[in-house]
């Protein structure tokens, strides 16, 4: 999870009318409480130990927000009996878009100095969302994609909070000042507070029960989006609207709960982490503590959290929270590049301290001198103005790069194609003549994929481009076919000949459903039904899993392995072809290889064949080790650069572990390797073909391309079997 903050970004002059905080005074224990919060962000980012957590200060920056610009807005509707919508939004351009288009535009420099130009590009699509502060559902909408999942983070990925915030002060004060107009309307008089109180608390509610919701069904839309964080505006605004009461408290229940208040946002920093299914109820552990601490506040006391948080240190990092939270990101992941290896932990503090020093200097050269300056000041329209030249300049910087960055295209000499000539004896049904076209096949392919490894220069008929290779996907990707994280059932998907009585059956994760362009053409000369069942870092082996997408215990894969098994032994296909990545780590609960996987392997081969059908076991493809259209974009001269070793791409090891619990369990098993890999290398280029459209699935083109060696696997399955 990768999150940063930007809220508590407004004035902290809140003019409150009560006793206890009179008109015009300054909450120095909120700047302090802000300090927190970029803390937290900060230290999370860079890895420290103990704030697994750090996302939080995120919550704390809107609950921040909440309080302080529900407080504006409702005594401009009390006191002017209006809303000065114009003054409201041009104090916050005036605040927060300099620093914000400085940023944008240094960000969006660098990425294009700095990155790959197919991941440059990318990142200058996700600067011009931000200027635009949309990036929020951009990334919402890329986070729901798995074949995306794996995308490197993007330097603007912080921007996120940003859009949330800027889409609250878009809405928020119309709904004030809706408010006010109904109370005036019906003689309720626009001072009152009940009216604002239950209209805000009607929304508070609402956007909980969307978050709790979508963090379980739409985790990323519920991670990046205003509807499902508005309850944390609104849980500092309903502060903000009852603060006479909060003032009335008495000083020996005031001083201790923001002692706990902060305790439990400290709590959430140290307790919580990237696992922890967010925002749902986990967001109440930040948002109550924050709470707390604001609302203790109200109440001067001897003793209160406020005296620790007002202390100068505190303040001063509060009052540069905003630029040092636009700042670290960008050099967190861009500062990697500069050096040309990764940050350690030590590395890291410095890139987020040499953050800090941008953040004193924007706040000193940038965000005080637009803030204060007497021309924007006293008019709210030449805020506006001056914010929206802000916001065009930043994002046409950002589009004028977009346009120069190259699309990379390959300048080398054209490839010929790989094509695989079907020899004459796979037209004979016996064991013999299939074991002869799969080494006459693999034959044919290894004399290209060995002259392959050679090629230094991209072709300049690579296939697909190396622009369009990230949404070079298989149709079942896109037609429902490849259930979701969250989709537990399978519907039919078939193929190939639908209406024919013999079926053959895909079955496993995203790397069974890879290969389905390859068998589709095949099922349709065979006249076979091609049923595929597919489910996302779901292989079908019956091992415990946990999803690090989801940080938690993956019921939707265990329930879709035993829907899947009872399909087949009803259906009972005449083959099963079983493919599954080999990159689960220990944080799926097992690992790709180990003797628990070979294990379950034998074991699921033997269900299947339990069924009557002959089994196919898919072997690995080599693990690039990078995100190839990327890597190659970078390397557009010389491909070698980005292409492994075959010792760094295969486990051998692990393969001849399959190989013999495959046999054991009475399948198939085709060992992949040869097709990829010549004896020293593999490479990412094939022919003409690109091998890759990211770090670890096949293109459409190269597993068709494949298709004559797996039509003849797949026959000299059904003839064994």
């Amino acid at each position: 999870m990768t999150v940063a903050a930007s809220g508590g970004l407004i004035n902290l002059r809140v003019d409150q009318a009560t006793d206890a905080t009179p008109r015009g005074t300054f909450r120095p224990d909120i700047e302090g409480l802000r300090a927190v919060a970029v803390l937290a962000v900060v230290f999370f980012h860079a890895n420290m130990p103990g704030v697994g957590g750090g996302f939080v200060g995120v919550d704390v920056f809107f609950v921040i927000s909440g309080f302080l610009v529900t407080g504006i807005l409702w005594r401009d509707a009390a006191f002017a009996d209006t809303v000065g919508l114009v003054r409201f939004y041009g104090a916050r351009a005036r605040r927060l878009l300099p620093a914000a288009g400085v940023v944008v535009v240094a960000t969006a420099v660098g990425a294009a100095v700095l990155l790959p130009p197919l991941q440059a590009r990318q990142v200058l699509g996700d600067g011009i969302a931000s200027a635009l502060y949309a990036g929020n559902y951009r990334l919402a909408l890329r986070g729901t994609d798995y074949l995306a999942a794996d995308t490197p983070p993007s330097p603007f990925q912080h921007f996120w909070s940003l859009g949330v915030e800027e889409q609250f002060y878009l809405l928020w004060p119309v709904l004030i000042a809706a408010t006010a107009w109904f109370a005036r309307r019906r003689g309720i008089g626009s001072a009152a507070v009940f009216p604002y109180l239950i209209v805000l608390a009607v929304v508070a509610a609402l956007s909980f029960a969307i978050s709790l919701i979508w963090t379980r069904t739409l985790p990323p839309l519920a991670f990046f989006s205003l509807p499902t964080r508005a309850w944390e505006l609104g849980a500092g605004g309903m502060i903000a609207l009852s603060v006479t009461v909060w003032s009335r408290l008495p000083k020996s229940v005031a001083a201790p709960a923001g002692w706990v208040g902060l305790a439990l946002i400290v709590a959430a920093c140290s307790q919580l982490n990237g696992k922890t299914p967010y925002p749902g109820t986990a967001a109440l552990l930040p948002v109550l503590g924050t709470a707390l601490v604001i609302l203790s506040g109200c109440v001067r006391t001897r003793f209160g959290v406020g005296r620790a948080l007002a202390l100068p240190v505190m303040r001063a990092v509060g009052r540069m929270s905003y630029s040092w939270y636009l700042w670290h990101w960008p050099v967190l992941l861009l500062a990697p590049c500069v050096l040309g290896h990764q940050l350690g932990r030590g590395g890291s503090m410095g890139a987020v301290m040499m953050a800090g020093g941008l953040a004193m200097l924007t706040l000193w050269l940038v965000e005080n001198p637009v803030r204060f300056a007497a021309g924007l000041r006293g008019s709210g329209a030449r805020s506006l103005a001056c914010g929206g030249a802000i916001t065009a300049v930043a994002g046409g910087v950002a589009l004028v790069l977009l346009v120069l960055v190259p699309v990379p295209v390959g300048r080398g000499a054209a490839a010929a194609a790989l094509t695989l000539a079907t020899p004459a004896a796979a037209a004979t049904s016996s064991a013999d003549a299939g074991d002869v076209a799969v080494e006459q096949l693999t034959a044919q392919t290894q004399a290209v994929v060995a002259a392959s490894a050679e090629i230094r220069a991209v072709p300049s008929n690579l296939t697909p481009s190396l622009a369009d290779a990230p949404g070079d996907k298989a149709g079942v990707f896109l037609d429902g076919c490849v259930r979701s994280w969250r989709e537990a059932g399978q519907a039919e998907c078939a193929s190939g000949d639908p209406d024919s009585a013999t079926t053959v059956a895909l079955v496993g994760d995203s790397h069974a459903a890879m290969w389905h362009p390859a068998f589709e053409p095949i099922a349709a000369q065979r006249h076979w039904r091609l049923e595929t069942m597919a489910k996302v870092t779901c292989p079908l082996l019956d091992l415990p899993i946990t999803s690090p997408y989801l940080g938690r215990e993956y019921t939707e894969c265990e329930q879709w392995r035993d829907l899947i098994l009872t399909r087949l032994r009803a259906e009972r296909p005449r083959l099963i072809v079983v493919s599954m990545s080999r990159r689960y780590g220990a944080d799926f609960g097992f690992v790709s290889y180990d003797q628990a996987w070979v294990d379950s392997l034998n074991r699921m081969v033997g269900q299947l064949r339990s069924t009557g059908a002959a089994v196919l076991v898919l072997g690995s493809i080599p693990d690039p080790h990078t995100t190839v259209p990327a890597c190659l974009s970078e390397h557009i001269d010389n491909a070698v650069a980005c292409t492994p070793v075959r010792q760094v791409a295969v486990d051998d090891a692990g393969i001849a572990a399959e190989h013999a619990a495959a046999i054991a369990g009475g399948g198939q098993y085709a060992d992949l390797t040869p097709l990829f890999c010549s004896a020293a290398r593999c490479p990412l280029i094939i022919g003409d073909n690109l091998v890759y459209r990211d770090d670890n699935h096949l293109t459409v083109g190269y597993a068709r391309t494949l298709g004559p060696v797996i039509a003849a696997l797949a026959d000299r399955s059904l003839t064994s079997g």
